[in-house]
């Protein structure tokens, strides 16, 4: 007996997760048959159907697909396609798998976009080699995909992928009944000053001390990216010493706390700034803005807001967080 495709989706940019494989054929013999050869190589999951297959592989992302080509209702070139097609699913690699061995049949699988080509009946030796490749090919490109989201310094998010999130985000927030989302803009204070005072170097470990709580064991604080813990948070390095976060969901009062927290959890980590013109540890000061997510707004408008926050903020002194307070 098949077991039901309760699987839970591995996080596609951690190698140690196990990786999740997806077989659709519409041959329950055939789906024994793979899981079995491929028990080892990750968790599966299965459609008997291309459709099915199709919102599978949109929710749960597998690494890598198995495709029948001779399915009742769409088959498996039409469904290969589609996956190819669909931005959420275009980066799954696809094997093809069919009785035909023709190489008409393998240009067409190649042409709709699979990386392979599996013959019936199988070869379990070759099958559990191909499989192995495209997995670990795909562990490789989502490494490189996922590296090139990071900032080299500080290891958070770079400024490229918060533009794509933030577009992202405000067009799920419309999309969802005209939800509020807030962005926190942060600069570290008197930042020039510090790399003056202790060098440039020192001034690496302070950003990376105030973005990503690198701390040693005797340390006593966190700092900005472990603050932010909700779904669809997203902390990124805008530039110099400039920090952002993305708060969904999230309006202008409470939006304001979460910047006050910012500001606490930075000054609780007691780096000393002797150069200073505000305190004698490194302090931020922070930008908040919320916007409902209308067809009249945009994320552009969230930035400019936040931004204009941000200048209050250091006007009225620094090391703290003020709210914008236009709508």
């Amino acid at each position: 007996m098949l077991a039901k495709d309760r699987v839970i989706r591995p996080d596609r940019f951690s190698l140690e997760s196990r990786d999740l494989i997806l077989v659709i054929d519409d041959s329950t013999d055939t789906i024994r048959l793979l899981s079995g050869m491929l028990k080892d190589q990750g968790q599966i999951l299965f459609a008997t159907i291309g459709e099915m297959g199709i919102r599978l592989a949109q929710s749960q992302q597998p690494l890598l697909i198995l495709l029948d080509v001779e399915m009742s209702g769409m088959n498996g070139y039409e469904v290969c396609a589609a996956l190819k097609g669909d931005p959420a699913t275009k980066d799954c690699a696809v094997i093809i798998i069919t009785a035909h061995t023709g190489m008409d049949s393998e240009i067409r699988a190649l042409e709709a976009g699979a990386v392979d080509f599996i013959t019936k009946p199988f070869n379990p030796p070759v099958v559990l080699a191909r499989v192995q490749t495209h997995l670990r090919l795909q562990q490789q490109t989502v490494m490189m995909r996922q590296l090139a989201k990071r900032d080299g310094l500080t290891g958070l998010y770079n400024r490229r992928c918060f533009d794509e999130a933030l577009t992202e985000e405000f067009e799920r927030h419309h999309r969802r009944q005209h939800l509020p989302l807030a962005l926190a803009l942060i600069d570290i204070d008197h930042f020039k000053a510090y790399n003056d005072h202790y060098g440039h170097p020192q001034g690496d470990v302070c950003l990376q001390r105030v973005a990503t709580a690198t701390a040693t064991a005797t340390a006593t604080a966190t700092a900005i990216d472990t603050v932010a813990r909700r779904p669809g948070e997203l902390v990124a390095r805008y530039g110099g010493e400039e920090f952002v976060i993305i708060l969904p969901q999230s309006d202008a009062h409470g939006a304001g706390r979460f910047g006050e927290r910012l500001c606490e959890v930075v000054w609780k980590l007691q780096l000393a700034h002797q150069a200073s013109a505000t305190a004698a540890m490194v302090t931020i000061s922070v930008g908040v803005a919320s916007l409902v997510s209308t067809v009249e707004s945009n994320s552009l408008q969230l930035i400019a807001l936040a931004d204009q926050a941000l200048y209050q903020a250091k006007a009225a002194g620094r090391n703290r967080a003020i709210v914008s307070t236009r709508p």
